[in-house]
């Protein structure tokens, strides 16, 4: 059995448009394969070891036979039985059936999508989604996106996409409506509060880059103003670290030399990504060993981690912005500086991932996402479903047809005034 595992934590939530980004323990799976006969088709059987499960043993699987053969002999429209959705469509439900948004199987084609977009390149509308409250939310559109553009927000629901309405549908069948080739169109009604208002977005090639780093001020300082670093974080991917490590060791450099009075983290939508850059990530702040993440599982070992190498930014102060968008990998980074008393958060209330996956590259290319543990931050919580609160609560309100900018960026604005007044 090949395999390569790295261990992960999954995106924001289950799925974003630009499918996943996270890493994960990425393993293959390799089934024994026995063939046996049935009308029409061979089909490959389960692993030869699934009859000694406990939950299994019990249970007579001719009945699945005896259904499929009998849609295949009475379903009024031949033409739409196609063997093969017909057998993904059941390994679908059977996933679908645990009832958790996070675990989930993938397509060849679905797995294609997820590996690819961890590289930071994809062709869609540019934005996150998930699901909350069994309903598909963005959980933040990608910068300068042409979700962006036309004005989708983090918390927007989608009602529907091109006419079908997604509480009929799956989050993957969702994002595979609204994925598609750049140039083409794709409508969506979404619903912000209580009003609904339709969205038409011509899709692009989406290129993400993990780092943005600048120098800022206040706004209202015109001479002599004193600055500080802004890095804005927007994934945990596959590049994410490199990006990083060349942006602290210029912001190293600007605080020996006295350019800069402090530093702010932004994490606002960034939905996550690989669990080891969050740990990484944490390590230019914390001390050698200090514990940044727990992870608990009931199948195997409880994991701690912690820090393993030298801070380069240990007496930087640094200010931590965080929103709804905020999610999975992004709550390790802020809670561990939080609970560490290394940084204050400013901005709202994140969204509140806290579970494990472990994505599984099946046979033929397919994909199964599972979730197999809970994260706990150092302090003990686990903030699935309730989020982190920020230590300095503030909204960007941005009236209709304005953009918001660093300038009227209120929540930047009050982290900058932190460090430098």
């Amino acid at each position: 059995m090949k395999s390569h595992r790295l261990t992960n934590i999954l995106l924001g939530l289950s799925l974003v448009i630009f499918l996943f980004g996270t890493g994960y323990k990425i393993g293959e799976y390799r089934a024994n394969q026995t063939k046996i006969e049935l009308p029409n088709y061979n089909i490959v059987n389960a692993p030869t070891n699934i009859s000694d499960s406990k939950n299994t043993k019990n249970i007579d699987f001719s009945l699945f036979w005896q259904a499929w053969e009998r849609v295949e002999q009475k379903f009024v429209d031949k033409k739409k039985l196609e063997p093969q959705k017909m057998f993904y469509g059941a390994i679908k439900g059977m996933v679908a059936s645990l009832e958790d948004p996070y675990t989930f199987f993938l397509t060849p084609d679905e797995n294609k999508q997820s590996k690819d977009d961890l590289g930071g390149k994809f062709e869609g509308i540019g934005a996150q989604l998930g699901l909350k409250d069994n309903r598909v939310i963005v959980i933040a559109p990608l910068k300068d996106s042409p979700a962006e553009k036309v004005g989708v927000v983090a918390g927007d629901y989608i009602n529907q996409v091109d006419g079908n309405f997604t509480k009929s549908m799956t989050l993957n069948q969702t994002v595979s409506k609204i994925r598609g080739e750049k140039g083409t169109k794709v409508k969506l009604i979404i619903e912000r509060g209580k009003k609904e208002m339709e969205k038409t977005i011509i899709r692009d090639v989406i290129k993400i880059t993990s780092v943005e780093l600048s120098k800022e001020k206040l706004t209202e300082c015109q001479n002599n103003c004193v600055e500080v670093a802004y890095l804005k974080l927007n994934q945990f991917g596959e590049n994410t670290n490199d990006e990083w490590d060349a942006a602290v060791e210029l912001i190293a450099k600007q605080w020996k030399n006295k350019e800069i009075n402090g530093m702010v983290l932004d994490l606002r939508n960034n939905p996550g990504g690989y669990l080891e850059s969050s740990v990484h990530l944490a390590g230019e702040f914390l001390p050698f060993g200090t514990v940044v993440v727990k992870q608990e599982s009931t199948m195997s070992e409880n994991r701690t981690y912690k820090v393993l190498r030298a801070a380069r930014l240990p007496d930087v102060p640094v200010i931590v912005l965080i929103n709804r968008g905020s999610a999975s990998a992004s709550e390790i980074l802020s809670g561990a500086l939080r609970d560490h008393k290394r940084a204050k958060l400013v901005g709202e209330k994140s969204f509140g991932k806290g579970s494990v996956q472990e994505a599984l590259d099946l046979d033929k290319g397919a994909g199964l996402h599972v979730t197999v543990a809970k994260w706990i931050l150092p302090n003990g919580d686990w903030i699935m479903g309730k989020g982190i609160e920020p230590d300095i609560k503030i909204e960007n309100k941005i009236t209709e047809g304005n953009t918001l900018t660093k300038q009227n960026d209120s929540q930047l604005q009050k982290a900058i005034e932190l460090l430098v007044k």
